[in-house]
């Protein structure tokens, strides 16, 4: 019998198109370059199976694709091109680092025989994202783009997520090889031992106060469901890290609030008190641990334990009393199988989410748009399954604090802190969910780093409700200003667009709000069209905080001079 003959020649762009489909990949965001023209090309031949997202500036490329990597819990796919692109790229990047997203950049690459002779617009991307990604290489080789490509989408899931970054070579994506695809990725998580689980159960039940905070990435339905089952069954408090409060349904009696920024005053006190802090997920960072305040160097005072995906994350910061290895829905699956604790706790929970409902109850606020009781409204009025994105700012502190989220996916917000997430994000979320209601919170400063991605949501269909809080200043620096230098304002003024007439502009409908009545009528407004919409909220400057005012800020800090 005659050998095969049968070849897989393709271009090295072909080849990579090809194993983005075999990986389960249907949606793209990008900014053109021609960097990367032979995969663009590719792309041409598979428009029914790839949504090619064209952006119109890389942050929003990367913004959009971490948004899609954590609604998916599969890595978001960004393009973009060399030098200027990337460094444009790079704030998704961050983000999906300090976030635990999976998430794959694609960079356009000059061609191979011009490296380190400082070519149009050459940079080292390993040196570049080497400190925010958790894996940063360059494909030389046509035939090993299969190789590479899965141990991408494998690095991105596996373990703590995080961002891949790949380096494409313009030349190595026009040359040919005959490269077998190999098989979709799988991603592998650990499980928590038998020995674990029962050490874990001893120190449960030798407890008098605990307290669970579960955060950080890698969740799933499933382990939320698990999560809220192992609280029932343990009649114990669950709080949240900072933007992670879609983990566990906020109407839940057994939900006890945010460790974060705007912490509950007696949800610190709670965790002040607990003898033992079961911590799932998140880091322990600078947020949720109150500037590194909240617990004590190198031994936090209160016991803890400590689960995480990433095993290099155990004692990075603090030691903790028990250790736990283990993926997010393998340890909640063993603690919801786990024998319950009948300990002397009980009726704390309901205690702790008694007090997180009085906190998130809105207040009145100076000037004719009381911006909590139209936050309050949206969290009374929505589906459940409505999904709110934002950026970062203080307009943020009302979303918070005031929307009560009630199922996994519902909020997408950078933990990062990264001002410019909230419009491309909500994008991403309504190219994600089309049947679903999709609303999208920006400050005015926020809103006019990605604003022009109102763009990409008109060519692609979003229906996407865009709010914009605009209060005519950066508020949370002009904020800190007046707490250290009152009466000193520099560099925090904004000269502002009418937001709605921009929106029209781009092909979108536009209302402005300002009055608090007016707000149900032009939200009803939006709703009923047919793609992207957005609602300006003017805002009085002296209310910077549910709770507090600028001036009463100002007279403080002049007070204590």
């Amino acid at each position: 019998m005659a050998a095969s003959t049968t070849s897989n020649l393709r271009t090295g762009g072909q080849i990579l198109v090809d194993c983005l489909r075999l990986h389960g990949v249907d949606t793209v965001f990008c900014v053109p370059g021609e960097s990367y023209l032979a995969a663009l090309d590719a792309f041409h031949d598979v428009q029914d199976q790839i949504n090619l997202v064209v952006c119109r500036q890389e942050g929003g490329v990367t913004n959009m694709a971490d948004a899609w990597g954590k609604m998916t819990g599969k890595p978001g796919v960004a393009f973009v091109t060399r030098g200027p692109g990337a460094t444009n790229a790079s704030v998704g990047i961050h983000t999906a680092h300090q976030d635990s997203t999976p998430l794959i950049l694609f960079v356009g690459q000059i061609a191979r025989d011009m490296t380190e002779r400082e070519a149009f617009q050459e940079v080292d991307y390993r040196r570049m994202f080497g400190e925010m990604a958790k894996w940063v290489a360059q494909i030389d080789n046509p035939a090993r783009v299969p190789e590479m490509v899965s141990r991408a989408f494998h690095v991105a899931t596996s373990g703590r997520p995080g961002p891949v970054v790949l380096a494409l070579p313009e030349d190595m994506q026009t040359e040919r090889a005959d490269a077998e695809d190999g098989q979709p990725y799988r991603n592998a998580q650990a499980n928590p031992g038998a020995a674990d689980m029962a050490v874990f159960r001893d120190m449960l039940a030798a407890a008098k106060t605990p307290l669970v905070l579960a955060g950080g990435g890698g969740w799933t339905p499933a382990a939320c469901a698990d999560l809220a089952a192992f609280a029932e069954r343990n009649d114990l408090p669950v709080s949240v890290s900072f933007r992670r409060q879609d983990l566990i349904d906020n109407r839940h009696p057994n939900y006890a609030g945010v460790v974060g920024l705007g912490i509950n005053p007696k949800l610190k006190q709670r965790l002040d008190d607990t003898d033992l802090l079961i911590v799932i997920g998140p880091q322990l960072g600078e947020i949720v641990s109150g500037g590194y305040t909240y617990f004590d160097f190198p031994k936090p005072k209160q016991p803890f334990i400590h689960v995480s995906a990433g095993v290099d994350e155990l004692g990075k910061v603090y030691q903790c009393d028990l250790g736990i290895n283990s993926g997010m829905a393998e340890f909640c699956a063993a603690a919801k199988a786990m024998a319950p604790v009948k300990g002397t706790w009980a009726g704390e929970a309901d205690t702790a989410h008694a007090d997180y409902m009085a906190f998130s109850t809105p207040p009145d606020m100076p000037g004719d748009v009381n911006y909590s009781e139209i936050v309050g409204w949206l969290s009374d009025t929505l589906p459940d399954d409505a999904v709110i994105t934002n950026g970062a700012g203080n307009y943020t502190v009302w979303v918070h604090r005031f929307f009560r989220y009630k199922q996994y996916g519902t909020q997408l917000a950078p933990q990062s802190g990264a001002m410019g997430y909230g419009v491309p994000s909500g994008v991403s979320a309504a190219i994600r969910h089309r049947d679903r209601v999709v609303v999208s919170f920006s400050g005015d400063g926020c809103f006019q780093m990605n604003g022009q991605e109102i763009g990409t949501a008109v060519q692609q269909g979003a229906k996407v409700i865009f709010v914009v809080v605009n209060n005519g200043m950066y508020g949370t620096i002009r904020m800190h200003q007046e707490t250290h230098y009152p009466k000193r304002k520099s560099g925090t003024d904004l000269v502002n667009p009418d937001f709605a007439a921009l929106a029209r502009a781009y092909g979108a409908h536009g209302e402005t709000v300002t009055k608090t009545a007016d707000f149900e009528a032009a939200f009803d407004r939006c709703r009923a069209v047919d793609g992207p919409s957005l609602i300006e909220l003017v805002i009085d400057p002296d209310a910077v905080l549910p709770t507090n005012t600028l001036s009463a800020i100002q007279a403080t800090a002049l007070k204590a001079k």
